[in-house]
């Protein structure tokens, strides 16, 4: 039998945009790119990565999300995985809050679930494959956007009121663009997690959710008063913000350079601008500048949203 392969492009995601905790998350262009190869054909055997390039290669060496994902899909229709034989191109950085751990698990389910139909099984339904996403992952916000694109809104499963979990996509407005930016500073989920208070004011708890509003108001009409009103939170934003060395200063040399908003992507460590979409070059150079100046071997993107769902194709 020859064997089966198979190719998917996961794109990176930006979380929180402020208020959004925990629940918002942005699909952008850095991509992470697979490739699966069934070598014996659908009979059960190992799974391995033989190349990881870019980012990838920094991945752990015994079992990654990829693999992980892949073979929870499995698992969950009672089926021992296929040997398997995987490659991996990242153009996600790790560590810096742009999801790539959202995105490899975004991809092993993927890729597992084409196999699946592949080898003459039942796939699992978007909202189970979303769920097994989540439970990998551990929080909804990257691994919904990569896996569906586009500006999602999550509220995981909670086994009350929710036990699949609601899922809401977003419009974003064609006129918004964005900018990304991050030196060789890191910061992990659990760092950023640990300097989080563990009460906030009654106001701030307030605050947040009229935020967001107005946040959500401006990515569906590109308003920038509205995007620069509603960026603002009072949960997480300044207390990660202090562990980004200059991040301060770069997030608002890009506002004097003409950008309607900024944050921290995800639990932190690179920057975001949102800004004109014809406009984000000079916005992206004044941020990586500013970045610069504390941090080292800066860089910076200017990148789209990824509107559509990411498509398992044979390779």
């Amino acid at each position: 039998m020859r064997p089966m392969s198979s190719r998917v492009r996961v794109p990176c995601s930006t979380s929180n945009l402020g208020p959004g905790f925990d629940l918002l998350g942005l699909a952008l262009e850095l991509a992470l790119d697979l490739t699966c190869e069934l070598t014996e054909g659908g009979a059960p055997g190992p799974l391995e990565v033989a190349a990881r390039k870019g980012w990838a290669a920094g991945w752990p060496q015994d079992d990654d999300l990829v693999r992980r994902a892949f073979r929870t899909v499995f698992e969950a229709r009672g089926l021992t995985p296929p040997a398997a034989r995987f490659t991996a191109d990242s153009k996600i950085p790790v560590a810096r809050g742009l999801g790539s751990s959202g995105a490899a698990v975004a991809g092993g389910l993927l890729l597992a679930n084409h196999a699946l139909r592949a080898l003459g099984h039942a796939p699992l339904e978007a909202a189970a494959l979303h769920a097994l996403g989540i439970r990998l992952e551990g929080h909804p916000d990257n691994v919904t956007a990569s896996l569906f694109g586009g500006c999602t809104l999550c509220l995981p499963p909670n086994g009350t009121d929710a036990p699949e979990g609601a899922l809401v996509q977003h419009p974003v407005a064609e006129g918004i663009g964005f900018a990304v930016a991050w030196g060789v500073a890191t910061t992990t989920t659990e760092t950023a997690r640990a300097v989080l208070p563990p009460k906030v004011a009654f106001a701030d708890a307030v605050e947040n959710p009229r935020r967001l509003a107005l946040l959500l108001e401006g990515l569906r009409t590109g308003a920038p008063e509205l995007l620069r009103l509603g960026v603002h939170d009072r949960l997480h934003h300044a207390a990660r913000l202090a562990l980004i060395p200059g991040g301060a200063e770069a997030l608002a040399a890009a506002e004097a350079a003409g950008a309607w908003a900024t944050a921290i992507n995800g639990s932190g460590a690179s920057l975001l601008a949102l800004g004109p979409v014809d406009g984000m070059q000079p916005i992206a150079a004044a941020l990586g500048r500013a970045l610069a100046e504390h941090d080292a071997d800066v860089e910076t993107h200017v990148l789209d949203v990824v509107r559509g769902a990411p498509v398992v194709a044979p390779d």
